[in-house]
């Protein structure tokens, strides 16, 4: 029998070593896969490409700047193309010389598209472009004062051929109206469909054209008997606020730093600024008049008046209305926060700047000064 129990022992012990052998082999293994792994990593960082794109963050109109995509490892790229605002532009190498009296006041994308290593890699910013100089300060002088109805939420108002046409909102109380000026009478008057909520209006080749608030939407009114003729849709801007126009467009507030300009005859939006000072965006730019080739622009829940070049979106003054609320106070107490400065309405002929605001009692006409 012993030399069956030696035998038996000896496969027992066997097996035993070759277990051990086993573990042992997947350990070196594990290790040497770590450090596989490990080497792997490390080369692929070292072949990786990192880029940064430099660029001044604040400019000031009219300057030239330069806008660089730099390789931080100094790693060969095969080329680079750059885009402001979706557009490519012309670059020399890894950089791009911008003038941003072509781009205008206000924020503008910036992108850098490297091509290396048969793989492409896209950096994106931003650059923002500011006025150079402060805003002009204005003061008024009230000329004359008329009677206007208290429940005119005033959200539109122009003046055509001796009378004032104004547009009143919220839903169920937006109307379209003609007003005799002295007396504040109301000639005419319209209903807007209570599902909508009417904001500013403006009078081109005899058809008053007026916005919708929140549907995307306006409405192309007859000038004589307030007959609506047909409907519209602007799709690009975020809402619908104030309307004024030029002899070729509509000009159009949304409610944000932005002008929308739009097609007399298509009523399609064509294109837009943005609207900054020499500091800062200006938003809630809500009813607009169009003034010796400036538009004017309430800024909602301010007494303010901004004064707007057209074509640069630069706000070049400032009319401080605050006072007209004291002058209102005397006969009518503003009760909602909402019931500030809105209405601008310019007689070109004579001369004369109408303002009003939402539920106020009175029409001023006005004489800014400058200070």
């Amino acid at each position: 029998s012993t030399p069956l129990y030696s035998s038996a022992a000896s496969d027992v012990y066997k097996r035993q070593m070759y277990t051990l052998k086993y573990i042992q082999i997947m350990k070196n293994s594990a290790i040497l896969i770590s450090i596989l792994v490990l080497l792997f990593l490390t080369l692929s960082c070292a072949n990786d490409y990192k880029f940064s794109l430099e660029k001044p963050n604040k400019v000031v109109i009219n300057e030239s700047i330069t806008i660089k995509l730099i390789e931080k490892n100094n790693k060969a790229v095969d080329k680079i193309q750059f885009y402001v605002n979706g557009k490519e532009i012309a670059s020399n190498g890894n950089l791009v010389n911008i003038n941003t009296s072509d781009l205008g006041v206000g924020k503008h994308a910036i992108n850098a598209l490297a091509f290396y290593d048969g793989r492409t890699k896209k950096e994106n910013g931003f650059i923002e472009v500011f006025a150079k100089n402060k805003p002009t300060i204005y003061k008024y002088k009230i000329i004359n004062e008329y009677p206007h109805d208290s429940k005119a939420y005033t959200q539109g108002l122009e003046y055509y051929n001796g009378f004032l046409y104004e547009t009143t909102g919220r839903r169920g109380q937006s109307t379209l109206r003609k007003v005799a000026i002295k007396t504040g009478e109301v000639l005419q008057k319209v209903n807007l469909d209570k599902k909508y909520f009417g904001e500013g209006m403006t009078i081109v080749n005899n058809k008053i054209i007026w916005l919708t608030w929140e549907n995307k939407k306006g409405f192309v009114y007859d000038l004589e008997t307030f007959k609506q003729e047909k409907e519209f849709s602007y799709d690009q801007s975020k809402q619908g606020w104030g309307l004024t126009h030029s002899e070729t467009e509509l000009i159009k507030s949304d409610g944000t730093n932005k002008i929308w300009f739009l097609d007399n005859e298509t009523l399609k939006e064509k294109r837009s600024i943005q609207i900054y000072t020499n500091d800062r965006s200006v938003n809630h730019l809500n009813e607009l008049e169009l003034v010796n080739g400036k538009i004017y622009a309430n800024k909602y829940q301010k007494n303010t008046l901004a004064i707007i070049d057209a074509k640069t979106g630069i706000v070049e003054g400032l009319g401080d209305l605050r006072g007209l609320e004291k002058e209102m106070a005397k006969t009518q107490k503003l009760v909602a926060n909402d019931e500030v400065l809105n209405g601008i309405a310019y007689d070109a002929e004579n001369n004369r700047l109408f303002v009003t605001g939402k539920n106020w009692s009175k029409l001023f006409e006005i004489e800014l000064i400058k200070q």
